[in-house]
């Protein structure tokens, strides 16, 4: 039974190539992600990714990894507080901030933090609603 404070962290990356997958499907071709040359130019001194690239990993979470079956997202707030880059490993971790039992439904702090130097890169919030998997008596 999922508590307050409950935690699940999930590793990830991703290559040019994902980006580049991503420009194309969402069709944010900004050459700050996909052209080389602009991101050495730009302040960041590289390509960024696209910023909802990086927030997808918790769909990944929350329709693959954590609790997944019968998920339904209701709601996610996003907040990007640094870049982040292509081939770079980053944490995603997921903590249960409050539950609503009658309404089958959790909020959960999103956050992504770089492995190397533990800088927080995104800070959110998901409330998801699943009445499968979270059912209190």
């Amino acid at each position: 039974m999922i508590q307050k404070g409950d935690q699940f962290k999930h590793k990830f990356s991703y290559t040019q190539s994902d980006v580049d997958t991503f420009a194309r499907v969402s069709g944010d071709v900004n050459p700050l992600h996909i052209d080389p040359e602009a991101g050495k130019n730009s302040m960041f001194g590289r390509n960024i990714i696209h910023g909802f690239l990086g927030a997808a990993v918790f769909t990944k979470i929350f329709g693959a990894l954590w609790k997944a079956d019968g998920h339904v997202y209701m709601k996610q707030t996003m907040q990007w507080l640094k870049p982040m880059f292509v081939d770079t490993e980053y944490e995603a971790v997921i903590t249960v901030k409050e539950i609503f039992p009658d309404k089958n439904r959790v909020l959960y702090d999103c956050a992504i933090f770089e492995t190397a130097t533990g800088d927080q890169t995104f800070t959110g919030e998901a409330l998801l609603m699943n009445k499968k998997q979270y059912v209190w008596s």
